[in-house]
Order: structure tokens, then sequence, then C-alpha cells
């Protein structure tokens, strides 16, 4: 849905290609860290381990 949404953009001229890239990474990187987060409870985004993991 992602690159379908990006290649009409582009061919109806709402976007450059440049543009179209930039926003189906954007919105791929959210929606696989967003299914990570559901998928992994107690996930801490900002070290990547769990937090009563011991970090060594």
């Amino acid at each position: 849905m992602t690159v379908s949404n990006a290649n009409g953009s582009v061919r109806s001229s709402r976007a450059t290609v440049e543009e179209a890239i930039l926003h189906a990474v954007v919105h791929g990187w959210y929606e696989g860290h967003a299914q990570g987060q559901d998928e992994c409870p107690g996930y801490d985004f900002r070290d990547g381990l769990p937090k009563d993991t011991n970090r060594g």
C-alpha cells in the first residue's frame, strides 16, 4: 500500500520522486516500530533492551 501510494503521488505530480521515497521510508519505519512495540511488551525504545535486563 505504501509503495502504491508513493507511485500514485509521483504520477499525479503531488510529490517528487524524492518526496515519495522519504514518505514511504518514514511510514515503513513507523509501522515497523509500532508493531515491534506491540509484539514485545516491556521494550524500552531508548536503550533497545527490556528495563530489567542486565546490561553487563
